[in-house]
């Protein structure tokens, strides 16, 4: 085996990418970089019937916005191009025959009416779901249940045929599995499997191998969902000679819905109001559009750290992680076998931190698309000064505008909320000091607030009776950064005019 490592992600191109896919690109990504070795993209689009259109550049997207790009890609090639196995459609059928020819594998004539029969035929109360395997195969057309002259025949007429493996009876396949160790499995439990489709495209289970054999890759990490497919793998890899190259194995935990009932999916997303894909995607077929966790308003350095941290630990107390520590703290031994809840909260609370560590240019760069798709202002110093005073406040991009909205517009002012203790002394004090702050030359937070100060102790007020009055005229509601900052952020012109419009409401 090459001594340098080299591991690889291998996505399908049929839809958005799930937060658990771009788990396995970083766990791959981390240990690649860990181990001074290279990171393979590599597109599994044999199953040419749940191709989608524009899934593959939306995978290279996702990527890039992650800051998690590949060595080696059918973007950016590599000493094993082609790297979309469509393209390497030529190389799968020699391995398939080299099956047939060792005994290993066979053909099979079957129709689709012909495994429906068999489905129907050999289901009992004790056997519901019967397979193409051992207890079948002989029962079906293949050529192990014709005659030699028959298979002939039928190859010379060129009846169609999928190429299966025959897998062998009450043997036990044994692996290692870097996280859950020791691991055995009975082949008389496992069915038939096509490799070699009647279009001549291989299923995933001999092009995995096939890929994995001539790329060179070392460690092969993938969902546990592939489980049960591992004694299939691992005997392709023997019966085709190549034992001794096979790959280590990691089978990752599943990510589970934050009930911890099951593998997290999209509906789970939208039933629960949290994206599950990396970034929005919209299916070309049916028009869906799903949203991502950018256009959610995440950053993806929280991403990243997030999906490391979901079931992953570096044995300490620490959460926070840029992507160098990661890639110098990761270790497979460290990742769990039990699968991950996924807890939205605690993805927000991930999203809040980095939030914090951002400069006020850089979040204003950020929100201004959030600022303009609610026709807000266009004003760059302005976007800054909102950034730093709102910041703390955000848990998401997203929340920018929820947040600052009365810095850009004039808010709805919600008369009721100082209706109630409305009286002819605060009227007379919000009249004075509108007047006095007209003519100020310096307008600025600490003048504004020793005005009012000084303005409320003429009228005899307190704090507690005109600076929540203040802060709804200008605001709109309970809630903001310090009410002289909002003053001082929407200038002069505007705090008069929102104070008197208060007035005259009232």
């Amino acid at each position: 085996m090459s001594n340098k490592v080299r591991v690889r992600f291998a996505p399908s191109p049929t839809g958005g990418l799930h937060l658990g896919g771009v788990r396995t690109v970083l766990y791959n990504y981390l240990f690649a970089r860990h181990h001074g070795g290279d990171f393979v993209l590599r597109i599994e689009d044999t199953d040419q019937n749940r191709y989608v259109e524009g899934a593959e550049e939306y995978i290279y997207k996702c990527l890039e916005w992650c800051g998690l790009e590949p060595d080696e890609s059918p973007l950016k090639g590599g000493p094993h191009a082609p790297y979309r196995q469509s393209e390497r459609k030529h190389l799968y059928y020699q391995y398939a025959q080299q099956l047939i020819d060792s005994g290993h594998a066979y053909y099979a004539f079957d129709t689709p009416g012909d495994l429906e029969r068999m489905r129907q035929e050999f289901k009992t109360d004790s056997h519901t779901n019967p397979q193409y395997d051992h207890m079948t195969r002989m029962q079906m057309k293949n050529s192990l249940s014709l005659a030699p002259e028959e298979v002939i025949e039928l190859l010379n007429n060129g009846t169609p045929y999928v190429i299966r493996i025959k897998m062998p009876l009450g043997e036990k396949v044994k692996f290692t599995d870097m996280i859950r160790g020791e691991m055995e499995f009975d082949t008389s439990l496992v069915d038939d499997k096509v490799l070699l489709k009647a279009d001549g495209m291989p299923t995933y289970h001999l092009a995995v191998v096939v890929d994995d054999y001539l790329m060179k890759i070392t460690h092969a990490f993938r969902g546990e969902e592939w489980l049960p497919s591992a004694p299939v793998h691992l005997l392709l890899w023997k019966y085709l000679g190549w034992e001794a190259s096979m790959p280590q194995w990691a089978h990752l935990p599943l990510i589970l819905k934050p009930d911890g009932h099951g593998k997290l999916s999209k509906r789970d997303g939208e039933r629960l109001g949290f994206p599950v894909f990396a970034m929005n995607w919209m299916d070309p077929r049916t028009g869906d559009k799903t949203e991502g966790f950018r256009e959610k308003g995440f950053l993806p350095e929280a991403f990243v750290n997030l999906l490391a941290m979901l079931g992953w630990n570096a044995g300490t107390e620490q959460e926070i992680f840029s992507l160098q520590e990661l890639v110098e703290k990761f270790s497979i031994d460290r990742v769990h076998k039990g699968g991950a809840k996924f807890d939205y909260e605690k993805a927000k609370w991930y999203n809040h931190q980095y939030i914090q560590r951002l400069s006020d240019e850089q979040l204003a760069t950020l929100a201004e698309p959030y600022v303009e798709a609610h026709g807000g202002s266009d004003n760059r110093e302005m976007l800054v000064k909102v950034a730093g005073l709102i910041k703390e406040r955000l848990t998401l991009v997203g929340d920018f505008w929820e947040q600052g909205h009365f810095f850009f517009q004039t808010p709805e002012m919600d008369a009721s909320q100082i209706k109630d203790k409305w009286n002819d002394t605060k009227k007379a004090f919000f009249e004075a000091w509108a007047t006095e702050i007209s003519g100020m030359s310096t307008w600025e937070h600490t003048a504004l607030e020793q005005s009012f100060n000084a303005q409320m102790e003429k009228h005899g007020l307190k704090k507690g009776d005109v600076l929540l009055p203040l802060r709804i005229m200008l605001v709109g509601g309970k809630y903001g950064p310090g009410v002289f900052m909002i003053a001082e952020v929407i200038g002069k012109e505007e705090t008069v005019k929102r104070i008197h419009n208060a007035i005259a409401a009232l």
